[in-house]
């Protein structure tokens, strides 16, 4: 059973650097806007937004399944 709680914590880290990484992506693309210029990055924020919400609730997710393994030993 352990070997499946380090399983998941991995996959947990593994989804924290992936949504870590979409944020900062969505950071750069907020900065690079210019409503003077017409210059809009909105389709591209909200596809990384979308990502970013997916990797929070896979990370929950196993969250979830390592609670309810600790919980059964």
């Amino acid at each position: 059973m352990s070997d499946d709680i380090h399983k998941l914590k991995q996959e947990i880290e593994d989804f924290t650097i992936q949504k870590t990484s979409c944020e900062s992506r969505i950071n750069e693309l907020r900065n690079q806007e210019d409503p003077a210029a017409g210059k809009f990055h909105h389709e591209e924020i909200f596809s990384l937004q979308q990502e970013k919400l997916r990797l929070q609730v896979e990370i929950e997710f196993r969250e979830n399944k390592i609670n309810r393994l600790m919980m059964e030993a």
